[in-house]
């Protein structure tokens, strides 16, 4: 494992100096665990593609300020990822309040992909939150991260980061009680690792 992170180290160091080759090879390491957690948030392939791609320019864009957790982009990615796809969702929410608007003097509805009712109240959820709190749940929940790993992806001291953690949590347990214990999504179950 070390090594791969002094591999992806010596790739992004290259990336910052411009070499678009290394930043093909970032993408390639990460672009499939970055699609699998975008696929989760937004419920379909197509916006997951749309929604990795923006990370990854994201990426470029923003390299200077990219934040390295033991020599790695992916938890950064992650976090941006998340930030992403509820941005993606919120616009979705207001097009489809323009067009239920549009129904009303007439027009006929454009039909959308069904959002399975659980990921939507979980995107609910995860929409109300700071994006300092979302990838904090993201990081450390959803994707295993430690909690030290998930404050240095943004910006905290593992102290607060794990205060934090535990007030997100209470906050998420009473937002998603009126989700059904069937479908996997009540927060106690969330471990955080240590």
């Amino acid at each position: 494992m070390a090594n791969t992170r002094s591999e992806e180290q010596q790739l992004w160091a290259r990336a910052l100096n411009q070499d678009g080759r290394a930043f093909g090879e970032l993408y390639d390491l990460h672009a499939p665990r970055v699609f699998r957690h975008a696929a989760r948030l937004c419920g379909n392939n197509a916006d997951a593609d749309e929604v990795v791609a923006t990370a990854f320019f994201e990426l470029w864009r923003r390299q200077s300020s990219v934040r390295l957790v033991d020599g790695s982009i992916l938890p950064w990615l992650l976090v941006v990822t998340t930030n992403v796809a509820r941005n993606q969702k919120r616009a979705a929410r207001r097009y489809r309040a323009m067009l239920d608007e549009l129904a009303a003097g007439g027009l006929e509805r454009a039909q959308g992909e069904p959002i399975h009712e659980t990921n939507e109240r979980v995107l609910d959820a995860l929409a109300r939150l700071n994006p300092v709190e979302a990838g904090l749940i993201v990081l450390t929940v959803v994707e295993g991260f430690s909690v030290r790993e998930a404050a240095l992806a943004v910006g905290l001291s593992e102290g607060s980061a794990r205060v934090r953690l535990h007030r997100t949590r209470r906050k998420l347990r009473g937002d998603l009680a009126a989700v059904r214990a069937d479908q996997h999504s009540d927060i106690d179950a969330m471990e955080v690792p240590r």
